[in-house]
């Protein structure tokens, strides 16, 4: 009953070394995802860390103004994505007066959680518009 959304932007990390993160926790439970993240070796693995305990801190005060009972071990990754944000752009001096142009980019992540019967009734809505038409 409870759906829960955490963002984090302009995250120093590539988009592409942040979705091989994101593509491993998609789909699983929230808890789980936590203990793949603590123990994951990539660099990435902190902020996204930062970022599900947050969605599930988010998650627990979205529960207590609706007076519902929430079990964190039932919250699911619902979405996952990584979005580019705005590249730093620096120079490094090279031989005989050229330069060098070195990207510092930038990441957007964010991550739904939510519980099984809201992604249930998610799916049931999606099947009822495609027979309406």
């Amino acid at each position: 009953m409870v759906e829960s959304i955490a963002r984090v932007r302009h995250i120093r990390v590539t988009p592409q070394k942040a979705r091989r993160i994101v593509d491993v926790i998609r789909g699983k439970q929230a808890v789980e995802a936590l203990a793949i993240l603590k123990f994951a070796p990539q660099g990435a693995s902190e902020p996204v860390y930062k970022l599900v305990a947050s969605a599930i801190a988010n998650a627990r005060v979205k529960a207590d103004q609706e007076n519902s009972y929430l079990d964190e071990g039932d919250l699911v990754i619902a979405k996952a994505f990584v979005d580019e944000g705005t590249t730093l752009k620096r120079f490094q001096p090279r031989a005989q007066g050229r330069a060098f142009r070195i990207n510092k980019r930038t990441s957007h992540i964010t991550v739904v959680l939510a519980t099984p019967d809201v992604i249930a009734e998610g799916k049931n809505t999606k099947k009822n518009a495609k027979v309406s038409k």
